[in-house]
């Protein structure tokens, strides 16, 4: 048996791929990747396909920038990892500073490793400064319908989307989910502006429980993985307005959205509104390490600074929390965000993937609400034979075309590095038409 064909043995291959079936393996075999370069992953047969998806949303700036590439290079020669207990070092400071400074407010940085952990780092931070402060009362955490914040059990909790959820049911602690948001396809629908009538309806479900919420988590305007759904940002900035009048955190999660994404450093900024806690990940090292973070205020710091004895120290242990390699690449990626303006990028191919999405839609007569903030746009696909995984199909498609086109149930979307060239895009948009008309409906 060769290696090729031992790998290809369901019962041989040791890999568990993450969110998949692994049943589906036996008909779409896993792409073997031998090189990846600017928005392009090349595969061991030759071909070059988009990665359209930003490699689960974190390539922000593409794959093998030579810019990141020297940075790593450099670190890795002095020293690659010491535990941030107890040490520090100019990276460490240098990056924490830049984090502090995306913000007015949030002036103290936590390190993790990936996005749930920065979930589970800020959720924990809340109940414990609630029981710092006796208000003992204050246990229910709430979130938005269809949300998603990662796939830890704190994380989970605290996520509305059922297919992640459902197995885990009886291990995860009650949440509240906030049902009828103000969605959106974009950021000139009137409910953008103006959701008064909704947030009179979301208020009467949240003023009863105002007395024992600690915090309400937040994909600030796009929930990613609940479909990438835009919600108005006037809806944002109520709930925080409504939350702060009632002592109530506010736990921004931006691992997805943050650094860039929805053509603002921070999509909080839609609604100009700053979180008690932001959770950040993804886009911060553009997909090289894994590295999260968790700004707060020096209010919360506070409650935890005391004699050792006191028991108020927050005892969240990561191994490699503020690891100097990842560290040194979201330094440059911060300035590289500042210097080389991606946030206006991301606005300016933003508004040509809406315009080619909505193309595809006219022309297929197979999308509907064709959405778009920044470099996301999304559109859903008529199906009407419930259970069917159309989008799968297209994905298979694209993917022979030339794109990885990964979907979210029966909803495509293109989430790309944000550096895409135009003639790219081109293909992409060419390559989705195409997937869509050669799949029966």
């Amino acid at each position: 048996m060769n290696l090729d064909t031992y790998r290809e043995e369901k019962n041989l291959n040791p890999i568990w791929h993450p969110c998949s079936q692994m049943k589906d393996y036996e008909l779409f075999k896993p792409l073997e990747v031998v090189a990846a370069q600017g928005a392009h992953i090349e595969l061991k047969d030759g071909r070059q396909i988009i990665d359209a998806n930003s490699s689960w949303w974190c390539k922000s700036l593409g794959h093998g920038h030579p810019r990141l590439k020297a940075v790593i290079k450099r670190q890795i020669e002095k020293f690659e990892h010491v535990a941030l207990a107890n040490t520090t070092n100019e990276v460490i400071v240098n990056l924490s500073e830049k984090l502090t400074q995306l913000t007015r407010s949030l002036s103290k940085v936590f390190y993790a490793s990936d996005g749930s952990s920065a979930i589970e780092v800020a959720i924990k931070m809340s109940a414990h400064a609630r029981k710092i402060q006796g208000e003992h009362q204050r246990t229910l955490f709430v979130s938005l319908e269809n949300s998603y914040h990662g796939e830890s059990i704190g994380a989970l909790s605290v996520s509305d989307l059922g297919i992640y959820r459902d197995p885990y049911t009886p291990f995860l602690f009650d949440a509240y989910f906030i049902s009828a948001l103000p969605y959106v396809n974009h950021a000139d629908h009137p409910l953008w502006v103006d959701c008064g009538f909704a947030w009179r309806a979301i208020e009467k479900q949240l003023e009863p429980l105002s007395e024992r919420i600690t915090a309400i988590l937040v994909e600030p305007i796009v929930q990613g993985a609940g479909g990438m759904r835009i919600y108005s940002q006037d809806f944002l900035r109520r709930l925080c307005v409504w939350a702060r009048q009632h002592g109530i955190h506010v736990i921004a999660d931006e691992i997805m959205t943050g650094i860039g994404r929805t053509g603002k450093m921070l999509a909080c900024e839609y609604a100009n509104v700053e979180p008690d806690f932001l959770c950040l990940s993804k886009g911060l090292t553009a997909g090289w390490l894994p590295l999260s973070a968790v700004l707060t205020t020096s209010a919360v710091y506070d409650l935890f600074y005391d004699d050792y004895a006191s028991g108020k120290s927050f005892l969240h242990s990561h191994t490699y929390s503020g690891n100097v390699l990842a560290a040194s690449i979201a330094v440059e990626v911060l300035a590289m965000m500042k210097e080389d303006k991606i946030c206006d990028r991301a606005n300016q191919i933003g508004s040509m993937m809406r315009t080619y999405m909505q193309s595809i839609a006219d022309k297929t007569q197979k999308l509907t609400h064709v959405r778009q903030i920044g470099a996301i746009v999304a559109a859903d696909l008529v199906c009407d034979q419930p259970g069917r995984r159309l989008g799968f199909e297209i994905y298979q498609k694209a993917v022979a075309l030339g794109a990885l086109l990964r979907p979210l149930g029966n909803t495509l979307y293109w989430l790309p590095p944000l550096t895409i060239d135009m003639e790219i895009l081109d293909k992409l948009k060419l390559i989705t038409e195409q997937a869509i008309l050669s799949v029966d409906f």
